[in-house]
């Protein structure tokens, strides 16, 4: 019984398509089970679109050391907790960023450009610094989502 209500649907399913479709042209021509098919496949409203794929979430932080300096030296920047925060780091040498947050994070880069991220949880001020040399790199205004 199964296959003869599924054989049916698809003969009807072909009728529609063949009388939806028809340009003059005759049954020879109508669409054949290979191209009902295909109008099937995933069309892009199934996948996020450019645009979302462009916004990153959470916040983007760069940081540049150079001969001992670093850039930004001790900014506020605003960010929500729980979402991810990418530091950008252009180093001379390599060292180690120390979020002084709950979770207590260490962030070991290399010289050169590199990319690391880092969640905090708790609202509220966090720091994070270098050690070597000590500088405060840019407090972290930890806001609820």
């Amino acid at each position: 019984m199964r296959h003869i209500l599924t054989a049916s649907a698809l003969a009807c399913a072909l009728a529609l398509s063949a009388g939806c479709g028809a340009d003059g042209l005759d049954d020879a021509a109508a669409p054949t089970e290979t191209s009902s098919t295909a109008t099937l496949t995933p069309t892009s409203s199934d996948s996020p679109s450019t645009e979302e794929k462009a916004e990153p979430e959470g916040a983007r932080i760069e940081v540049t050391l150079k001969n001992g300096t670093v850039t930004p030296a001790g900014d506020r920047v605003e960010v929500t907790a729980g979402e991810p925060i990418t530091f950008v780091i252009d180093a001379d040498a390599p060292g180690e960023l120390h979020v002084h947050s709950a979770e207590g994070t260490e962030v070991a880069f290399e010289a050169g450009l590199s990319e690391h991220e880092v969640t905090v949880a708790q609202p509220g001020v966090v720091e994070v610094e270098l050690h070597e040399p000590e500088l405060v790199v840019v407090q972290l205004e930890v806001r609820q989502p």
